[in-house]
């Protein structure tokens, strides 16, 4: 079983399912209101451990009850949470999302104590594989980068500025296409993979500006597409510190995130690997 060590962001996800997705400075009603349990790093710790690894999530919440609500899956699943940390004054994250029957989706996050989840606080942990994205402040990313000496994966979003170090560092960059026109030539900085998702036309894996995977995800009716990159990161840094190719790895995270993409909510939508591989 690998170990595989996630920093990032904890958040509760209010979400409100609608019959169409509103225009700006459009009001629509008639939506459904339901609470779960989200953010990117949360949602990829628990991911990777409901796919096979064993998995410890570095992250902060609030001082209040939304954060036992945040937390509440990630407990049950058996992620450990001994690096947790509680700001005293920093609400838990939130994000507000909006999800129309396609399972397109809008997101708003208003970070809260993630923002508190700096340099100064941070403990780099010992691991197979470290698993970071961009809900946490930069500069946390950016040590955990120079500090960590496993396999280091960096899934670049929301789509920020970020210091090269943490792109020369990164074993795997993991990118969708918004975010990769965003970045731009910056990616040439990554020595290592570079995974780009373009939805429901699938994946490619390029290394040296040359594709060595391509793949499609399997076709599924989807329901909620908000934890689908998250499993996806998780899925394929599961999958190639366990030694699948490329090839092999692409098509077991393709198929993941399309599982993730089955059912209402980011944590409750997450995968086992039973679910996965009979979509492989």
């Amino acid at each position: 079983m690998s170990n595989i060590a996630v920093i990032g962001s904890v958040n509760l996800d209010l979400v409100a399912t609608v019959k169409k997705l509103p225009a700006p400075g459009e009001t629509v009603t008639d939506a459904v209101l339901n609470r779960f349990p989200g953010g990117k790093g949360a949602n990829q710790a628990l991911a990777a451990k409901r796919l096979g690894a064993d998995v410890r999530l570095i992250g902060c919440v609030g001082d209040d009850a939304a954060a036992e609500e945040a937390l509440a899956l990630l407990r049950d699943g058996g992620v450990g949470l001994d690096d947790l940390r509680v700001a005293a004054d920093a609400p838990t994250g939130t994000a507000l999302i909006a999800v129309a029957p396609s399972g397109e989706n809008h997101i708003v996050v208003a970070p809260g104590a993630n923002r508190s989840l700096t340099p100064e606080v941070l403990s780099v942990p010992a691991a197979d594989a470290l698993i970071c994205q961009l809900e946490v402040p930069t500069e946390t990313v950016a040590r955990a980068a120079a500090e960590f000496d496993g396999f280091f994966c960096v899934n670049l979003a929301p789509a920020k500025q970020v210091d090269v170090t943490v792109l020369q560092r990164a074993d795997l960059v993991i990118v969708n296409e918004i975010e990769s026109a965003w970045y731009g030539e910056s990616l040439n900085a990554c020595p290592g993979m570079i995974a780009t998702t373009v939805g429901a036309a699938g994946a490619t894996i390029s290394k040296g500006g040359e594709d060595i995977a391509v793949a499609k995800p399997p076709r599924i009716e989807a329901v909620d597409t908000t934890a689908a990159g998250d499993t996806f990161t998780a899925a394929l840094t599961v999958a190639l510190v366990e030694g699948q190719s490329p090839q092999q790895a692409l098509e077991f995270a393709c198929a993941a995130g399309a599982a993730a993409c089955t059912k209402l909510g980011a944590q409750p939508s997450l995968p086992n690997r039973d679910q996965v591989m009979a979509l492989v």
